[in-house]
């Protein structure tokens, strides 16, 4: 039965590892997305000042036809990289989905081990306590026959 336990235990060892490599890949992706969205956010708010840029050109005195059409033309561009910025986070959204779901499964496996190795050390424990009671059943019922022959 020892020998069971140290199997079980050896493999406990092993869903422990795997967990801890799943949390890094894990934290690892969940680190690329926020990158991923810290550029998504930077460009919305570069096109945020654009459009501001926009308004304050058609509202000076004179226009700037050239300054307007750059901005128009940063504006659609900023327009292009949200977009395809917003791909690459959709990407990233669902490769932490994916890890997400592995961890989850492996803490899963992880607890499944524990409660297996648990109970079976429990049941071991429990043999124990059976095998010393039948041990003392053996003594106490020696002692008492040879008590009896002695006294007979």
């Amino acid at each position: 039965m020892a020998r069971f336990n140290y199997r079980m235990q050896n493999i406990l060892n092993i869903k422990e590892k795997t967990e801890g490599q799943i949390k890094m890949e894990f934290a690892a992706a969940q680190s690329e997305l926020n990158k991923q969205l810290d550029i998504l956010d930077e460009y919305i708010y570069r096109r945020a000042n654009y459009l501001k840029e926009a308004e304050d050109l058609r509202n000076e005195d004179t226009l700037r036809l050239q300054d307007i059409l750059d901005n128009q033309y940063a504006t659609a561009q900023m327009d292009v990289m949200i977009a395809s910025q917003a791909k690459v986070v959709k990407k990233h959204e669902a490769e932490v989905e994916k890890v997400r779901v592995r961890l989850a499964r492996a803490i899963q496996e992880r607890k499944m081990q524990e409660t297996l190795r648990d109970r079976a050390y429990a049941e071991f424990v429990e043999e124990q306590k059976q095998e010393e009671a039948k041990e003392n059943d053996q003594r106490t019922s020696f002692t008492y026959g040879q008590k009896r022959q002695e006294n007979g």
